[in-house]
């Protein structure tokens, strides 16, 4: 074998590495894809369930909410289950590391409904976010 022989084998076995990088890098990308869709999908479903909840839901809600669940439920049959994180998982490091989180909400009684809270102060900070995602990273 001479030596033209061994660098074309060489070059030969770094294009097929190459190659399955590339692959992998798109993988990845489509995975990531998938992610951000299954994300924008939760988030405007919860939008969507807030206004209800909140008495200002638009015309043709319950409509749309039956339309996201069923593309959630495509998305969930091919990409595997969505798991959402909680919104207080910023802040309670149990729940950011996969745990329970030690935080709950105590059970409300239809019979008499809460005060309204006061709104926060200016220098309240900011408003922790929720998290939603598919589980895969």
């Amino acid at each position: 074998m001479g030596l033209m022989d061994k660098v074309k084998a060489q070059a030969t076995q770094l294009a097929d590495k190459a190659q399955q990088a590339g692959q992998a890098g798109q993988a990845k990308l489509a995975d990531f894809q998938a992610k951000r869709n299954a994300d924008a999908l939760l988030l405007e479903l919860g939008g969507i369930v807030y206004s209800q909840k909140a008495g200002r839901a638009a015309t043709g809600a319950d409509a749309r909410i039956t339309e996201l669940v069923g593309q959630i439920q495509a998305f969930e049959a091919e990409h595997g289950a969505v798991g959402v994180t909680s919104a207080d998982a910023a802040s309670d490091p149990a729940a950011a590391a996969g745990g329970v989180p030690t935080s709950s909400v105590p059970p409300t009684s239809s019979s008499t409904p809460a005060p309204a809270a006061p709104p926060p102060a200016a220098s309240a900070g900011p408003i922790p976010q929720a998290q939603y995602g598919s589980g895969q990273s």
